[in-house]
């Protein structure tokens, strides 16, 4: 058997390629929109790609289903419950695919979204214990899926979770203690609260260490998954929407255009937004006057989707040789308007002060004599509840990064402002987005709250 997990930290996204080596058949589980991987690996390992499967409609990145389809004539494959707009073929619960002696088990395990299945993989047909099991989004390495994600569009989060602990007991923990569990993400992803750094488990290890699965009744069950889970960036409802739908492929190799100035400006004039992906400290060195910061070493599709409008055009600054990779990322979450790319962007600035600014960043001991000095200084904490319920800056207005775009109007415009996160790249991102909004006086904390606890209360006093 073939069994690759392909691991994407950015999106803390998996997905997988399962393969019978005698037949040369496979199959790909929740792939990503940039498929060169899974295609160039299928052919070195001599495969075929015959059948794609989802788990579910995911809502934090657009799957490449439809690609990878049409790169391998491959089916789709969706639970029976599903509807698509694209043909795709109805998984029945208890379905059983042969791939050769290679086997694939589909088990329904709603409650993340009523569509959810899993799939048991059986390395030999006469095993009596699984492989393992790709579970999607309905278990975690350490948690499981949150069931509140479709409350816009339909369904209480107390329904789902509902849904998810029958499937829980009722279709995974009902495997065997050694079969592996394989997630479809990790720590860092918006689809839970606490989730693990490792990538697989067994359904022995979650039995006994994955706090939801401890819950004595589905009681106390609903309420432990249901309360704390992070704001879910603003793109998630549109990509769960788009994951159903006919669309326009992603051409990972297609070139993106180069831009003057001029070209830029005009772009911008007729409401594009002007995506910066250099780190925050060269950001704040200088960039472009109304551009929003956000770095490519760090989550970025993410945190440009939750900042960034999916409706609007977007021009994307990058250090040379990084424009197709930035393109491509976006791509990840359907954020396909990229109009193009600033050329040359570094001798751009130099030779145009005049569009340039600098962006402040205050040490701790900076922010700590701001505090004291101004009297009306806003202070705007942009991590999650969870990271804010231990602990905070006093005097900090609570806003997740991905609801400041919604929520500008609870600030003051007029206020000189120091934004904080965890560690420094979420506050770069928020402080540029408030100075692209017209707030004038604008610093981020270096360090975030990590280094504001340090110099607080410091390690030994």
């Amino acid at each position: 058997m073939k069994f690759t997990q392909y691991y994407l930290d950015c999106l803390s996204q998996a997905s997988y390629l399962i393969g019978d080596e005698t037949t040369g058949r496979a199959v790909v589980v929740d792939p990503r929109r940039d498929i060169d991987e899974y295609v160039r690996d299928a052919a070195e390992a001599g495969l075929t790609i015959e059948l794609v499967i989802e788990t579910h409609f995911h809502a934090d990145f657009l799957s490449g289903h439809l690609e990878l389809a049409a790169a391998t004539g491959a089916e789709i494959g969706y639970s029976s419950v599903a509807e698509t707009e694209f043909e795709s073929r109805k998984l029945h619960d208890g379905e059983r695919i042969p791939l050769g002696d290679v086997q694939l088990e589909i088990r329904h395990t709603p409650g993340h979204t009523p569509e959810s299945l899993s799939v048991v993989v059986w390395e030999h047909a006469s095993d009596d214990v699984p492989y393992g099991v790709l579970t999607g989004d309905a278990l975690f390495i350490g948690d499981v899926g949150r069931p509140d994600l479709l409350a816009s569009l339909g369904y209480t989060r107390d329904e789902l979770a509902d849904q998810l602990y029958e499937s829980l007991h009722g279709k995974l923990l009902t495997l065997p203690d050694a079969t592996r569990v394989y997630p479809a993400h990790g720590a860092g992803s918006a689809c839970g609260k606490n989730l693990s750094t490792e990538t697989w488990s067994t359904i022995g290890d979650q039995r006994v260490n994955n706090y939801a699965l401890l819950a004595p009744d589905k009681e106390t069950f609903v309420g432990l998954v249901t309360e704390g889970q992070p704001p879910a960036p603003s793109y998630f409802v549109y990509d769960a929407v788009l994951n159903r739908q006919e669309r326009a492929l992603l051409d990972e190799h297609a070139p993106l255009a180069a831009l003057s100035l001029d070209e830029v400006t005009a772009r911008l004039d007729a409401g594009a937004i002007l995506v910066d992906g250099r780190t925050p400290e060269e950001f704040a060195h200088g960039h472009l006057v109304g551009s929003v910061n956000v770095g490519l070493d760090g989550r970025y599709a993410e945190f440009a989707g939750s900042v960034v409008p999916h409706d609007v055009d977007i021009v994307l600054l990058v250090e040379p040789g990084f424009e197709l990779e930035a393109r491509n990322r976006l791509g990840r979450i359907g954020f396909d308007r990229v109009v193009g790319h600033l050329a040359d962007p570094l001798v751009v600035m130099a030779e145009h002060p005049d569009r340039t600014q600098r962006a402040s960043r205050l040490t701790v001991p900076e922010f700590d004599a701001r505090r004291a000095d101004v009297d009306d200084l806003q202070i705007v904490d942009i991590r999650n509840p969870g990271e804010i319920a231990l602990g905070a800056v006093e005097g900090a207005v609570p806003i997740p990064v991905g609801q400041l775009p919604s929520r500008l109007g609870e600030l003051d415009q007029d206020a000189p402002t120091v934004v904080y996160c965890a560690g420094g790249y979420r506050s770069s991102v928020a402080a540029s987005l408030l100075r692209n909004a017209g707030f004038e006086d604008v610093s981020d904390l270096l360090g975030g709250y990590g280094a504001w606890l340090e110099f607080a209360h410091p390690a030994g006093v």
